[in-house]
């Protein structure tokens, strides 16, 4: 498995999880779940998007300094660009 079919996957698993975290939430509030139960599942899901964001960059910058030249001419990001998306994350 390359590294970026390997990062793709941690990706798609983190925001799966949160999916089902997200679920959770949903759930605990329609059935009038504690605020302690609701708030920390909604902590978690925040958590799991933040992690999948961060992954992402973090791919992305290490695609870009690792091969410069190779990336297509639409997909690659200056470095402000990347700055900008990690600190969206932020």
């Amino acid at each position: 498995m390359t590294p970026d079919a390997q990062a793709q996957k941690r990706i798609l698993n983190r925001l799966r999880r949160a999916r089902g975290q997200l679920d959770a939430v949903i759930a605990a509030v329609e059935r009038g779940g504690s605020c302690r139960d609701v708030v920390t599942q909604l902590a978690a899901v925040s958590s799991a998007l933040d992690r999948a964001g961060f992954t992402i960059v973090s791919t992305a910058m290490r695609d870009c300094l690792a091969e410069p030249g190779d990336a297509a001419e639409t997909e690659r990001l200056t470095p402000e660009e990347l700055e900008r998306l990690f600190l969206m994350l932020a």
